[in-house]
């Protein structure tokens, strides 16, 4: 968090940008701020050997030497074990710039277009010469820049980790009255720090010397949580060689994370601008590659249409051999997109000789069971779920975020899971591990502490960590400390269900009274009789109009002719004598004007007999039909013929499936249903059948379903209050009323 020298900095940043007020909206001070702020740091770091940089480059020219040997040969200036180019070949610094007031601007675009390609790069993705331009206009650039210099913002001053923090708080503040919120740009930075804790719990290997690991975010914005990973990991193991690697698809927030990259001498071409799912435009920009652990925070319930024909595509044409052969979710939310996508990037399982990989990433509750079962994202659960990927979910407090206080929860998945935890899923709630901040900040207004003495982020890793069942902790409810259950453990199967439908027979009794009658002209089938479908042809089609008006009056009269016979409570005796009258008028009706009779002169009655087809079986009647969610229970033996199936080399991707039915959307249920028929048969006895009798299940719709109801099992019943208690208390108010109304009357 910020330390008080980093507020104070903050501060004299926000009382900067409060002078573009006039030129700048509030919203758009981040125009000028966000680059000015990266300019003045890249200042402070090439500032010491400025003066031997513009000298060599200089003595470079002048001998001719090679344009692809000056930016390494200039780097070893700034610093001689430096690998990523940076440095300054025009003759101003911040100092200098305020030498010659008359001509800060062309000097200050001279100064930027004197940085190494990558740096200067960084600028023109702040769009910065269009803000230059409007500051000299406005007569403000002068004054900008020489407050700017007034700020040390060396990295040995404040580090990156710190850096991010004022970045953070900055675009906060310039964006609060905008519709753009600062969540858009930063994860709270203890909630990374928690995810990096989590993430990287139980991996010894990371902390072996030597080690190499690399680091994935495919939404990292300015990139917090690749600096907080490298540096929660360099921590323990000061000897690790960590690559870092992003995709962003903000140009103000790649131009972020890039200069913090090209500062610590990272990679900067690891940090790749585009859109990670696909636009059209860009892409992946790290396809086919793995890596060790990957974290993010997608945008969750934010909609994915611009990337909809890119994704779909991939989806219907490469299936598992892409990244979204599971399903795809609701188009209103796209975050499990990104899960598919971090989970095709993790090296193969330890028991198929690679590495593995660990993903941590951050979801709103919408994953957890949006959508049916056989849906878009109940497919996605069941392939992670089924293949034994997910490790644990850590609910976190709402109110933790700067534009949204909702709850949101961390999904750890691995595909090397230790032995005691391969086949289960660890449930934390963490709602309750928070504290209030003293001053909100947007929606943001808790926070999880990792002060001595009251380390949250500590007590969530060690309920991680110990990985047991029914684990307690004291926590503050509605004010007061109470102990709860904070972690449970569930075997896989018990996230899922077998979603079945359950039909009752259809009984109806029917009458050809006057009113019935009239509901034949609500028909579709009746009412199209009397329309022509020769539009070119006016008097053919005033003919044909006229002749099925008369066919309409005929069958009208032959329905009618029925009025006597009473109520019938069984259709086969009513289609009987409905044909004999047909016959009676020298007519046969035909099938669809049939149904469109019984439709309109029948009315559903539990006291008629089944209607049943020509096969002699009962038909469903389409307003009592129900479904059940019957419980899965341990997975069973697969059978033969699925187990082979799943074996070939064309199906690979379906071998962690532990139900006999292939992962993805519309898969054959024939062995599901063969395989879970006597569940299915006893949980039908003994919940159904008992209330419906003549109840029964249409198989050909079974469907598997996979949600994880964190709420539900960790719900804690508590009874309401006594009613004489209420009562009491109610008495106790109405005294106090009445006593109050008595002071006003006298």
């Amino acid at each position: 968090m910020l330390t008080e020298q980093h507020k104070e900095i903050a501060g004299k940043i926000w009382e900067i940008a409060n002078r573009l007020r006039g030129p700048y909206r509030p919203p758009q001070y981040r125009l000028v701020m966000l680059p000015m702020i990266v300019l003045r740091r890249l200042d402070c770091v090439l500032e010491p050997t400025k003066d031997a940089v513009v000298k060599e480059h200089k003595r470079l020219i002048a001998a001719g030497t090679s344009e692809k040997a000056i930016p390494k040969l200039l780097t070893k200036i700034v610093d001689p074990d430096r690998k990523q180019p940076l440095y300054n070949v025009s003759p101003f610094t911040f100092a200098k710039l305020l030498g010659d007031s008359e001509n800060i601007a062309p000097n200050l675009v001279s100064y930027i277009n004197g940085f190494s390609a990558t740096a200067h790069r960084i600028f023109e993705k702040f769009k910065f010469g269009e803000q230059i331009e409007k500051l000299d206009a406005s007569n403000r650039l002068f004054n900008i820049v020489k407050a700017m210099a007034d700020i040390d913002l060396h990295p040995g001053k404040i580090d990156n980790i710190q850096m991010g923090y004022v970045f953070e708080h900055l675009v906060m503040r310039f964006n609060e009255q905008a519709n753009e919120e600062a969540g858009d740009h930063f994860t709270p930075r203890e909630v990374i720090r928690l995810m990096t804790s989590l993430i990287y719990t139980g991996e010894e290997d990371v902390y072996k010397p030597g080690v190499y690991k690399e680091i994935y975010d495919p939404t990292c914005g300015t990139g917090g949580m690749l600096s907080v990973s490298e540096e929660a990991i360099l921590r323990g193991n000061g000897s690790a060689n960590l690559a870092l690697f992003g995709q962003e698809y903000n140009d103000e927030s790649w131009a972020i994370c890039c200069s913090d990259m090209l500062i610590k001498d990272e990679e900067t071409d690891h940090i790749v601008l585009g859109d990670t799912l696909g636009d059209g435009k860009t892409g992946d920009g790290f396809a086919d590659r793995q890596f060790h652990y990957m974290l993010a925070n997608p945008p969750f319930g934010v909609e994915w249409k611009d990337q909809q024909k890119v994704v779909g595509k991939e989806h219907a044409e490469l299936g598992f051999s892409g990244r979204f052969g599971a399903g795809l979710p609701a188009i209103n939310d796209g975050s499990l997109l990104f899960l598919q996508h971090m989970i095709s990037k993790m090296h193969a399982a330890p028991d198929q000789g690679g590495e593995g990989s660990k993903i941590a990433i951050i979801f709103n509750g919408s994953p957890l069971f949006s959508g049916d079962a056989a849906s878009g994202p109940s497919n996605i659960r069941r392939w992670i779920i089924e293949n034994d990927w997910l490790d644990a979910i850590v609910a976190m407090p709402d109110q933790l975020f700067y534009n949204t206080g909702i709850f949101t929860y961390i999904w750890l998945v691995t595909n090397r899971k230790a032995p005691e935890r391969r086949g289960k899923v660890q449930l934390i709630d963490g709602t309750r591990f928070f504290r209030k901040m003293k001053k909100s900040l947007n929606n943001k207004r808790n926070e999880i502490s990792d002060a001595p003495g009251d380390d949250q982020i500590a007590e969530l890793t060690r309920l991680y960590g110990n990985n047991k069942d029914g684990e307690t902790a004291v926590v503050t409810v509605d004010g007061q400390p109470e102990e709860r259950i904070v972690s449970r453990i569930f075997h896989n199967h018990e996230f899922g269900f077998l979603k079945v439908t359950v039909e009752r027979p259809l009984r109806l009794n029917f009458e050809a009274t006057p009113d019935r009658i009239a509901l034949l002209d609500d028909q579709s089938a009746f009412a199209s009789l009397s329309v022509s479908k020769k539009r070119k042809d006016e008097a053919a089609a005033a003919r044909e109009e006229a002749e099925g008006r008369e066919e309409q009056q005929v069958i009208r009269e032959i329905v009618a002719s029925l009025e006597g016979k009473g109520r019938y409570m069984d259709r086969d005796a009513f289609e009987a004598d409905l044909d004999r009258a047909a016959k009676r008028f020298g007519r046969k009706v035909p099938g669809p004007l049939k149904k469109a009779i019984f439709a309109a002169l029948g009315e559903r009655d539990p006291q008629a007999e089944i209607c049943r087809d020509s096969k002699g079986r009962p038909e469903p009647d389409s307003e009592l039909r129900d479904t059940e969610n019957i419980p899965l229970p341990a997975y069973p033996d697969l059978p033969d013929a699925f187990a082979r199936a799943i074996n070939e080399p064309q199906n690979a991707a379906q071998r962690g499936a532990r139900l006999p039915l292939f992962f993805g959307p519309d898969s054959p249920n024939d062995d599901l249903v063969a395989t879970m028929r006597g569940v299915i048969e006893d949980y039908i006895r003994a919940e159904v059948l008992l209330h419906v009798p003549d109840a029964w299940v249409d198989y050909s719709k079974t469907k598997v379903g996979y949600e994880i109801p964190m709420n539900r099992h960790f719900y804690v019943y508590k009874p309401p209050r006594p009613l004489a208690e209420i009562e009491t208390e109610i008495t106790k108010l109405e005294g106090e009323i009445a006593d109050m109304l008595q002071g006003l009357v006298a």
